[in-house]
C-alpha cells in the first residue's frame, strides 16, 4: 500500500450542473514547474448530460520547447476529492498516477482515510488507463465502461490579463480591458481529463470537489 503526503491543495465547489473553475499560476514556488504544481481545476457537465467531466491541469507556463520534454512525475499522485453530503470531507476520490507512459485513473472510490494521507486505490471497481499523449501528437483518448480519459500536454486554457490586474491593484487603472491581453498565451500545461457517469458520484444534486497533488 503506497502512502503519500500532501504538497499543495486547490479547491473548487460545484452546485448542480454549473461550470465552475479556478486557477493558481506562479503562487507555489516550492513546486513550480513540477508535476505537483497545480494550475487549473475544472468540473462541468459533459455533452452527454448524464456525465461529469473533471480536468486537472498541472505544471503551467511551459514553453513549446519545455512542453516537448514535459512529462508526468511517477512519484506524484493527483487526486480529485468529492464531497457529496455537504460536510466538506471527501466521500469519494478519483486518482491519477502515471506509469511507463500510461496514465492510470482509479475511482470514484471511497478514500482509505480522508485527509492528507492517501493510498493508491488500484483495486477500485471504476478505473481507466490511457496512453499519455506526447507533444505534437493527436490526442489519445481511451473510453471503456462508460469512462473516458486523456492525459498529456494542452494549451493553457486559462485567460488572465496579469499586467492589467497589477495596474488595478496598484491603483493606476480602475478596470480590466475588454478583451484584454492573455498573459498565458503560447504556454502549455500537462492535463489529466476524465469523464464519468454522474451515477458514480452518488445521488446528491450538489457536490463539492477539490484537487490535490501528493508525493511520496
Amino acid at each position: 500500500m503506497k502512502k503519500v503526503f500532501l504538497i499543495p491543495i486547490f479547491g473548487l465547489a460545484i452546485v448542480g450542473t454549473t461550470l465552475l473553475m479556478s486557477a493558481d499560476h506562479i503562487d507555489a514556488p516550492a513546486v513550480k514547474g513540477t508535476s505537483a504544481d497545480i494550475t487549473d481545476f475544472y468540473a462541468f457537465q459533459g455533452s452527454d448530460t448524464k456525465n461529469m467531466v473533471f480536468v486537472a491541469n498541472i505544471q503551467g507556463l511551459m514553453s513549446p520547447t519545455q512542453t516537448a520534454t514535459g512529462k508526468f512525475d511517477e512519484g506524484v499522485l493527483t487526486e480529485i476529492n468529492i464531497d457529496n453530503n455537504g460536510d466538506l470531507v471527501e466521500d469519494l476520490v478519483i486518482q491519477a498516477i502515471p506509469r511507463n507512459g500510461k496514465m492510470y485513473f482509479f475511482g470514484p472510490v471511497a478514500p482509505g482515510t480522508p485527509g492528507l494521507m492517501s493510498s493508491v486505490k488500484n483495486t477500485a471497481a471504476s478505473k481507466a488507463v490511457v496512453d499519455i499523449t506526447k507533444y505534437g501528437e493527436n490526442a489519445i483518448v481511451s473510453t471503456a465502461n462508460g469512462i473516458t480519459a486523456f492525459a498529456g500536454p494542452r494549451d493553457d486554457p486559462f485567460f488572465f490579463d496579469l499586467g492589467q490586474y497589477q495596474k488595478v491593484i496598484a491603483g493606476t487603472a480602475t478596470s480590466f480591458n475588454k478583451p484584454g491581453t492573455d498573459t498565458f498565451a503560447g504556454t502549455n500545461v500537462m492535463s489529466m481529463i476524465i469523464e464519468i457517469p454522474k451515477s458514480l458520484l452518488g445521488t446528491s444534486e450538489t457536490i463539492n470537489c477539490w484537487l490535490e497533488t501528493k508525493s511520496k
